[in-house]
């Protein structure tokens, strides 16, 4: 089962949803910055949103086709939608906010339907519980139960685990991935979470005012950008002005010199001699040396001094100079084994393959 979209609208003087892609069985994330289009997508999907030209097709079933004048009523799609804001019905217990869906169906298959997706996601002890006397993860999990009741041929989830602990993240991811391992339909998954975008999906589309601007795996999208708008994005901490000054082809790197320094790192081989590119570097990936480190594969040695030191819940933020300012990520331990403080020299030890040269657009 596939899904082929391709939809234009505009919904503001300043902004336009203008995307085309198909997505077959398995998770597809949409990422992107808030505002980027991601809901308006999911919504236009679903029919709840009007498109000024395109066409959306589930397999052979056009849902959409604005030449053809086709529009196919939302409950009518067979399209699964979890809002972010669950919005069940207060009133009615689990069983029949789950059942909602089913209502043109006989009573014995309500039941079977209701009671078998209940024990699949584990809240078939709380059939008869209203929302209010369950916990949010429990509440959830109740709102994937009654979208997927329903067998829809699509699913789509908008920042379904946002308000939940790390702990209810993952199991119900392990709930959501099991699933759809027998089902295999196409999901359309949006999230602001790159924990989430690599535990759940197989593609990332990555938006941006409206646009596709990536298309691959979330290691592709998310780990190796080529576009600075895409680095930004993808939370890369360090976007680093510098000129090529020196390819290497036989060994597949160059060597870059940071804008305003006397600072050369080596990056894989991307541009030409003499072009004025950005390299990104996650925090994350930077580690951090007290004394001159010797012996080590990676080839880029900085030496720098911290400048200042915060901490952050798990994370301690350094900000080292090197010519120009560097954000580096260490832990509380590290932190403290090393005496890390404001002003202390320090060396950064960057891998080659750390730093994504990425051009600017």
């Amino acid at each position: 089962m596939s899904l082929e979209v391709r939809v234009r609208t505009r919904l503001s003087p300043r902004f336009q949803l203008d995307v085309a892609f198909a997505a077959a069985p398995g998770t597809t994330i949409v990422f992107g910055a808030s505002g980027s289009g991601k809901t308006t997508l999911l919504r236009s999907v679903a029919g709840l949103a009007a498109a000024d030209e395109g066409r959306i097709a589930i397999d052979d079933r056009v849902l959409l086709d604005v030449a053809g004048r086709v529009n196919v009523p939302p409950p009518d799609r067979r399209v699964g939608f979890v809002f972010q804001h669950l919005a069940l019905f207060p009133h009615l217990t689990t069983a029949a906010n789950i059942a909602y869906g089913l209502s043109p169906l006989p009573a014995a298959e309500r039941h079977a339907r209701t009671t078998a997706i209940a024990a699949s996601f584990g809240i078939a002890h709380l059939l008869a519980h209203r929302p209010s006397a369950i916990s949010g993860g429990e509440r959830q999990r109740v709102g994937l139960a009654r979208a997927l009741v329903t067998n829809p041929d699509v699913l789509l989830l908008d920042e379904p685990l946002s308000a939940l602990d790390h702990d209810t993240q993952s199991r119900i991811i392990a709930d959501l991935r099991t699933w759809n391992d027998r089902r295999r339909i196409p999901i359309l998954y949006v999230t602001h979470s790159q924990r989430e975008a690599f535990a759940l999906g197989e593609r990332v589309l990555l938006l941006r005012d409206g646009a596709i601007v990536a298309d691959g795996t979330p290691d592709a999208v998310l780990n190796t950008p080529s576009h600075e708008s895409v680095a930004q994005l993808a939370g890369f901490e360090n976007l680093l002005d510098a000129v090529v000054t020196e390819q290497r082809p036989g060994a597949g790197v160059m060597i870059v010199r940071l804008t305003g320094t006397a600072t050369d790192l080596e990056t894989p081989l991307t541009s030409s001699v003499g072009d004025r590119i950005r390299v990104a570097i996650r925090a994350g990936d930077i580690l951090v040396a007290t004394e001159p480190p010797r012996g080590l594969s990676a080839r880029n040695v900085l030496a720098g001094t911290i400048g200042r030191l915060a901490r952050q819940g798990a994370t301690v933020r350094l900000e080292v100079g090197i010519g120009v300012p560097v954000e580096v990520h260490v832990t509380p331990t590290a932190a403290a084994d090393l005496d890390l403080r404001p002003e202390r020299n320090v060396w950064l030890v960057i891998k080659t393959h750390s730093c994504h040269p990425v051009s600017a657009v």
